[in-house]
């Protein structure tokens, strides 16, 4: 399966780069460009991409914003959000918008590339430093407890439903869901799915049964 990408910067020379250092990959397309978030909405609509690669600062309409909307009206596309920018908000924003995966411009190529592959299967994507940010925000509201909806969606995962079952489940979004998991992420100190999974099992929290 090819993946095709879109990718929304308004800095041509960082869409030229990214372009060029996809075009190597042979499972990776890219599909279309767009220089600001409207475009990047635009063009999503149009295109179906399978991943928009998304700055966060744009003209007309930023990253996030333009990440909330492409996740709403445009399903089966992702975002992984591209950018310089680490702050506690901007991670938040991106992530509440419904990113699944948050990669800073100085990653190396084969980490971005392997962060394209994952987000394109719908798994999380982020920047160590990012993950720690993630897991200090976490801790520093003193309580690392998952909440009740929380350990729904992580109980949805320990049955092997995928994001989009888990919201259909619980009446939420696919993005919610998103959001949730990567908040458990934090909390349990772990990166993927089946790692949280079984460290709510050793901790209790789920049966293992």
């Amino acid at each position: 399966m090819t993946i095709r990408v879109l990718l929304a910067d308004d800095h041509p020379v960082v869409r030229s780069g990214l372009a060029g250092l996809l075009a190597v990959e042979a499972d990776v397309e890219v599909v279309g460009e767009a220089a600001d978030g409207e475009h990047a909405v635009t063009r999503a609509r149009a295109l179906h991409p399978d991943l928009v690669l998304m700055d966060l600062r744009m003209p007309r309409l930023d990253g996030a914003a333009a990440t909330a909307r492409i996740v709403a009206e445009v399903p089966g596309t992702r975002v992984l959000v591209l950018t310089t920018y680490e702050t506690d908000a901007d991670i938040l924003r991106a992530v509440e918008a419904g990113a699944t995966g948050y990669l800073l411009k100085d990653t190396p190529r084969a980490e971005l590339v392997a962060g394209v592959r994952a987000a394109a299967r719908g798994e999380a994507a982020l920047s160590p430093s990012v993950a720690r940010r993630l897991v200090q925000q976490v801790r520093g509201g003193h309580d690392e407890r998952l909440t009740a909806r929380e350990t729904q969606v992580l109980a949805g995962v320990a049955r092997g439903l995928s994001n989009a079952a888990i919201g259909q489940e619980l009446f939420i979004a696919e993005a919610t869901v998103k959001t949730h998991l990567l908040r458990v992420f934090a909390k349990l100190g772990v990166d993927d799915r089946t790692r949280a999974v079984t460290a709510a099992m050793e901790r209790g929290i789920l049966p293992t049964g």
